[in-house]
């Protein structure tokens, strides 16, 4: 796996859990001496993916990885070192990046990833209320017929 490769997977490993990861990155410290590949100075956790491609060994020794390894048991520097040999592929290195990240949260220096929780359900949708009818229109009171107009008598005819 090129060391460029190596790198971009360990970054976007790293930022998924929240950390700010700036890339070749000068580290100096009590006598450690080292470009780290990626580190979040202000988290103090980083990576260095030692391959033969980079010419890392000149600044990444046995020396310098027990250094790096006995102040991330004090817990004062978390650097993931791994080589080329230990993970050539993805398959490997993501996994070995994911169990040191969770070696991390274990002990309470990243948060433990947010339980989602379940989501509600979503309300039934209201009905849309049924149209308004109109009202029945009120039938006009019938008419009233005129009054009968009383029978008046009939004149007798003249003869």
């Amino acid at each position: 796996m090129l060391e460029q490769d190596a790198c971009a997977l360990l970054k976007a490993r790293f930022e998924a859990v929240g950390l700010q990861i700036t890339e070749h990155k000068p580290f100096v410290e009590d006598g450690v001496a080292v470009e780290l590949d990626g580190f979040d100075a202000a988290r103090r956790i980083g990576y260095e993916y030692v391959t033969d491609e980079a010419g890392d060994s000149w600044d990444v020794d046995a020396e310098v990885i027990a250094t790096l390894a006995a102040r991330r048991a004090a817990g004062t520097l978390f650097i993931f070192v791994i080589s080329e040999a230990d993970a050539p592929d993805a398959e490997t290195l993501g996994p070995a990046a994911d169990a040191f990240l969770d070696e991390l949260r274990g002990r309470g220096v990243l948060e433990a990833p947010k339980k989602q929780a379940a989501r509600p359900k979503a309300p039934a949708k209201p009905k849309a209320p049924a149209k308004p009818r109109a009202p029945a229109k009120a039938k006009a009171p019938a008419k009233a017929k005129p009054a009968a107009k009383p029978k008046v008598a009939a004149k007798p005819k003249k003869k």
